[in-house]
């Protein structure tokens, strides 16, 4: 199998292409479920690629995936998502988003461009050399946000069928906290189950000046998140992965009344599905505090997209192929931490690893993920490009198997 050599520099060759597309995505953000210029734009370069088959709305309607086949052998999946976030920019840059409260803050812009120069890569490769499998690039929307059925866009492809036959999938990241010339990568758990809670609680309200005559939910809050606050220190153990905040809190309409009732919000991470489990019964036991109070309570748990669980035979081919087109490259190997990722579904499903890559901006500004501030350094779009049609290539030299990996249906859905 040609490997290498070549990669990097076809990689260093698109450098300026990688820069103009990744740039056409940043001015034209759309949001979850609304990728509609972004996919056409998508559509229109992959078929210029020459034996790329493109499908389009397969799951969701801005869902596109384009597919390189040659014989038998593997089935290999690279998996970009290709939505923004509701942000105003604070960016002054020339490609700022042209789209008033729309930003891609999250790198979903690079992620889309290093995807459409994979796939012009490998689709030179298999014009060139006996290459032997299919490649699928994914482009997937909604990776964001959830619809009214409580599902992202991952879900949605799954249960579609894109991913069937797949033997594995890969993907990247921006990684704002390295620089380029830096990836971060980590076998098992290495992004959060991302569930949210929503409760009200209720008491009779009344008058500011006469608090005996009734029942005040506010008062009722302090014990709930007293108990809520307390979960993690003394309900989790202390080398297990857990977060719960509160992220809203509403209540009254004047100063001289009480209440009747206190709506509160907030989020709950977690690794492993056993922590996942105890989390949401003990937010159930918080909040039945406030039935010793003489209140009521409601509370929603609604389950999100479930961890990222890295494969570790997948990240050895991500290694393999770093050690082979960039052996100085820094490595770090630890979790990518507490956020989500809806790529979790696909590797529930198949062997199947992301690894975050370096992209901050050497200028001392921190231009964290989901801040209106954030940007990258493009120099790193040639490095993905490479790293993932070098891992593709090495995926269908046969380095891996489908592997005795459950099989589960994705399926999201409320619980209380």
């Amino acid at each position: 199998m040609v490997g290498h050599p070549l990669i990097v520099e076809r990689a260093n060759a698109l450098t300026d292409q990688l820069i103009e597309w990744r740039r056409r995505f940043h001015q034209f953000p759309e949001l979850s479920f609304q990728e509609f210029e972004t996919s056409r734009y998508i559509v229109d370069h992959l078929q210029k690629i020459d034996g790329m088959n493109v499908e389009v709305g397969i799951g969701l309607e801005t869902s596109v995936v384009g597919t390189l086949t040659s014989g038998e052998g593997p089935t290999i999946a690279i998996r970009a998502d290709i939505d923004a976030l509701p942000i105003d920019e604070l960016n002054e840059c020339d490609y700022r988003s042209q789209n008033p409260g729309v930003m891609h803050a999250c790198g979903h812009d690079a992620h889309a461009a290093i995807l459409l120069g994979v796939a012009k890569i490998l689709a030179e490769q298999f014009e060139e050399t006996d290459i032997q499998g299919t490649v699928k690039f994914i482009f997937q929307p909604a990776e964001e946000s959830i619809d009214t059925e409580g599902m992202s866009g991952s879900p949605y492809l799954v249960q579609a069928g894109v991913y069937e036959g797949v033997d594995a999938a890969v993907a990247l990241h921006m990684c704002p906290w390295l620089p380029v010339g830096e990836v971060q990568i980590n076998d098992g758990y290495s992004m959060a189950n991302v569930d949210v809670f929503q409760a009200e609680i209720y008491g009779t309200g009344g008058h500011g000046a006469y608090p005996e005559l009734g029942t005040d939910p506010t008062w009722m809050l302090g014990p709930v998140l007293q108990a809520l606050h307390g979960i993690v220190s003394r309900k989790v153990p202390a080398l297990e992965a857990a977060v719960i905040s509160i992220g809203q809190i509403h209540a009254g309409t004047a100063s001289n009344i009480i209440p009747t009732e206190v709506k509160i919000e907030g989020t709950i991470r977690s690794y492993s599905a056993e922590i996942r489990d105890l989390l949401s019964n003990e937010i159930q036991k918080a909040f039945s505090v406030v039935n010793r109070l003489d209140g009521e309570y409601a509370l929603d748990i609604q389950r999100g997209e479930p961890a990222l669980v890295n494969h570790p035979s997948v990240n050895a081919i991500f290694l393999k192929a770093i050690d082979e087109i960039y052996p100085n490259l820094g490595i770090t190997k630890k979790p990518f931490g507490m956020g989500g990722e809806d790529f979790g579904y696909v590797t529930q499903i198949l062997p199947g690893s992301m690894f975050f890559l370096g992209c901050a901006i050497a200028d001392g500004v921190q231009r964290d993920l989901h801040t209106p501030i954030f940007d990258i350094d493009e120099k790193c779009l040639p490095i993905g490009a490479a790293i993932l049609a070098q891992t593709a290539l090495n995926l269908l030299d046969g380095a891996i198997s489908s592997e005795s990996v459950p099989k589960k249906q994705v399926t999201q859905k409320n619980e209380v």
